[in-house]
């Protein structure tokens, strides 16, 4: 009868022959398990598809006009994607970007105050919302869904009431030719020329805001806490997670992110119509899914948001170059949530098979 040695156990401090630290992961594994994977597949065959289907859509003009048309989109869509990362939604960012145009118009006009008073009182009332969503959201327990849907419809409200009662139409009076209005349309709604080719200023608050999340979310501590609380938040607050700062955070990070498009809206028409931005809320998340963010939370890249939005922006733009009926484009929109959905789930599930 033969005995069967007992396994020696491993030296402290030596490395085994099969401890994980010695595993080198393979480029292959690193792409798959980049959350925005699906959306750059996505976005390589769109933009082959528009390249084929119009003449137009590679000229140097166009790409200015694409990138712009995604800036728009792709500035909410960051902060909206950090959100659903860190497990929530916020339905009223739409409206809370024609409410901060509103808000910088109409205290302008009303006080006769220099533009930038406005804006900067502009930027206190959309951080308060932030504020007030995430703090409703921690206080009551509700699903963020039926909060953001109540702050919503009272913005949606608020939009049209107010700017009825001061200004006796639904939208706002002229502030052209008020102080301030001309370095504040520099630092808003200027363009650049390069190349020959205008490239509007949204584009690099855009570049900005993608950068600056992607800094936080895989070089900070606060990172951690969003992909933690978006996982599991009673794990998370279990080891010490600020989860309801760090919901609060998130929210007043949509809020900044709508006073920015806010005054875009504003400084590029110089009036605003009170019922603006109904539905593009819907359009944000959208761009956020596509760009592979988890409608469960804890999933999900600041990148992959902005080509979510560059899609959205080669989609719009690609339509009127092919000279198709743009009621199509929703259509389109629908297909590729659609796919680009099954796609990241595809992705995920590689990704977690490779580890």
């Amino acid at each position: 009868m033969t005995a069967t040695a007992p396994a020696q156990a491993p030296t402290p401090g030596r490395k085994t022959a099969d401890d994980e630290r010695l595993l080198k992961t393979s480029p292959l594994r690193k792409v798959l398990r980049r959350p925005e994977l699906g959306a750059v597949v996505g976005a390589v065959a769109v933009f082959l598809f528009f390249a084929v289907a119009a003449d137009s859509f590679l000229r140097a003009s166009s790409f200015g006009t694409v990138l712009y048309a995604a800036s728009t989109i792709g500035i909410m869509a960051v902060p909206v994607a950090l959100l659903m990362i860190g497990g929530e939604f916020d339905l009223s960012a739409g409206v809370l970007v024609t409410s901060s145009a509103l808000v910088s118009s109409m205290f302008s006009y009303q006080m006769t105050a220099n533009v930038w008073v406005g804006v900067l009182v502009s930027l206190l009332v959309t951080l308060a919302i932030g504020v007030f969503n995430g703090f409703m959201l921690t206080r009551t327990k509700l699903p963020s869904f039926i909060i953001t849907l109540g702050t919503f419809l009272m913005l949606t409200g608020l939009n049209l009431g107010l700017t009825k009662m001061i200004s006796g139409t639904v939208s706002t009076k002229t502030i052209g030719d008020m102080e301030g209005f001309e370095s504040a349309r520099k630092v808003f709604a200027s363009q650049l020329t390069i190349g020959g080719v205008n490239f509007k200023v949204t584009i690099l608050w855009w570049v900005a805001l993608v950068g600056i999340a992607t800094w936080i979310l895989l070089r900070t501590r606060a990172g951690n806490w969003i992909f933690a609380v978006g996982g599991e938040a009673d794990a998370a607050r279990a080891v010490g997670v600020p989860v309801n700062k760090t919901r609060i955070g998130l929210y007043m990070g949509v809020g900044f992110a709508a006073w920015v498009s806010g005054q875009h809206l504003l400084f590029s028409f110089d009036v605003v119509q009170s019922g603006e931005g109904v539905g593009s809320e819907l359009i944000y998340i959208i761009a956020a899914v596509i760009g592979g963010c988890l409608i469960t939370g804890g999933y999900g890249s600041a990148i992959g948001s902005a080509v979510g939005a560059f899609i959205f922006g080669m989609t719009s733009k690609g339509i009127v170059y092919a000279e198709w009926d743009p009621d199509w484009f929703k259509f389109f929109l629908g297909a590729m949530l659609l796919l680009a959905t099954l796609l990241n789930a595809w992705v995920r599930k590689r990704a977690e098979a490779t580890k």
